[in-house]
């Protein structure tokens, strides 16, 4: 095509591309409107892709390789990742974004000769984006090995000295940074940029425990978009400028609120060692007992309930429960009882884990109600069923000023008349801290598979 013609028709094209993302993201704010939204902004990002490969003038063959091995690997691994490891296949792919960012800014480097005769604007956006891509690549791929278990879940660090070590760390790849924009034509600078910064992203994540390790995605996923943005700014592409300024700016906006539904400062986050010390109830020197009960007992209690509340946490997901637990709210509606489900901005692994799952299985989304929502219905509430939620549900955090969440929002489930909790076993949650909540006198312990337990509880209703 003429170069005339695509300096008019690229610009017309992003532009087009641009509002696909911003309508698309609206449609993001609803579940009715999601999957359409989604589509949109896909939609959106393949108009983006044809603007730029118009102007393409070699190098086809390596860039229709990239595609088809992209798609390869990511197109089954979405299609069959499980809703469990949702937050982890984030983590990667996010890590996948920052690691691409930084091979385009050492490209950069190797291309212009160690940044010759390149303007500053240019040079400094490119080792912005070597460096916070880097940091972003390896970061989450720490995060995903957390979440995956590959790596323990327990903050992993040097004590007192892993800032000081954190900050040497980026003074170092910044200092090789300048080195290699004011003439380093050497590629050890640049290599070396890459390399401080990798080591840098391993030693921010691995001193956080598993509890923070959602709102450390989001931070993560915020770094890849600035970075984009930086390198779109260094290629004068505008489709990854705006897209990665959107990236940027919401990933920004979750993760403050995430730190905020934790009631915890982004940088105390980020400082680490919140998260992986399990602290057994024995600790205090008090016996405490739990109160088991039967998939029937607990029938009969919600049965003759006039409110059941069910508080949905990663014991669900992990069971695939959801299913199950709209079939025993539906028998449960055929009998009278009102049932409604708290969902705590931070249940589960990623914000909105639990409102996906349910939705999966079709529950209407007015009954999901969030935490501000539903707290003061508790009071009156005859029986709460908590199907795998820990750290949420954790009066400690408000009743414990030694407690390590102390202060962070919780769903207010011990003030119920009842509750039921529903675990594999008295091990502490993801963040290792001991719930009092389980030795509480009004709960009862339903121990099992959380589907088995509530298909078992469900075949208790038919027969009532």
């Amino acid at each position: 095509m003429d170069t005339a013609v695509l300096d008019v028709v690229v610009p017309i094209l992003y532009i087009i591309a641009f509002a696909l993302f911003i309508y698309g993201l609206m449609g993001l704010t609803g579940p009715k409107t999601a999957v359409r939204g989604n589509k949109i902004a896909a939609v959106g990002m393949l108009i983006a892709v044809v603007a730029t490969l118009l102007r393409v003038q070699h190098n086809w063959i390596l860039i229709v390789l990239g595609l088809v091995v992209g798609a390869a690997l990511g197109v089954p691994s979405a299609r069959q990742v499980k809703m469990t490891a949702m937050p982890q296949m984030v983590a990667l792919f996010n890590g996948v974004g920052g690691g691409a960012v930084a091979l385009i800014a050492w490209s950069e480097f190797r291309t212009s000769g160690g940044f010759l005769d390149t303007a500053t604007y240019v040079v400094v956006a490119s080792l912005f984006a070597a460096i916070v891509g880097s940091v972003s690549f390896w970061g989450s791929l720490i995060a995903f090995g957390k979440l995956q278990e590959i790596l323990p879940s327990r903050p992993m660090g040097l004590g007192r000295a892993q800032q000081a070590v954190n900050v040497l760390l980026l003074v170092a790849a910044v200092a090789c940074a300048v080195v290699a924009g004011l003439g380093g034509s050497s590629q050890l600078w640049i290599v070396l940029v890459l390399v401080l910064a990798a080591v840098l992203g391993v030693m921010v994540v691995l001193p956080i425990g598993g509890a923070d390790m959602p709102v450390v995605i989001s931070l993560l996923n915020a770094l890849t978009g600035l970075s984009a943005a930086a390198a779109g700014l260094a290629l004068d592409n505008t489709a990854m400028i705006v897209a990665g300024m959107i990236v940027g700016a919401s990933g920004s906006i979750l993760t403050n609120q995430m730190a905020v539904a934790m009631n915890r400062t982004i940088p105390a986050i980020v400082a680490g060692g919140f998260g992986g010390t399990a602290i057994a109830a024995s600790d205090d020197g008090v016996e405490r007992t739990v109160r088991s009960t039967s998939a029937s007992d607990a029938a009969i209690q919600m049965a003759y309930a006039s409110q059941v509340i069910v508080v949905p946490g990663y014991g669900m997901a992990v069971a695939q429960a959801q299913h199950a637990v709209k079939d025993m709210a539906k028998l449960l509606e055929a009998k009278g009882v009102e049932v409604k489900y708290a969902i705590h901005p931070v249940a589960g692994r990623m914000p909105g884990h639990m409102n996906v799952l349910l939705a999966e299985a079709d529950v209407a989304y007015e009954a999901l109600k969030e935490m501000d929502e539903i707290n003061d219905e508790f009071a009156r509430t005859d029986v709460t069923l908590v199907i795998g939620a820990n750290d949420v549900t954790n009066p400690a955090a408000r009743n414990d000023p030694s407690s390590p969440i102390h202060g962070m929002p919780i769903l207010n489930v011990d003030e119920s008349r009842n509750v039921i909790v529903l675990k594999r076993s008295m091990n502490s949650g993801f963040a290792g801290i001991d719930n009092p909540l389980f030795y509480g006198e009004r709960t009862s312990m339903l121990f099992g598979d959380a589907k088995k337990s509530v298909m078992e509880v469900t075949e208790e209703l038919k027969a009532l």
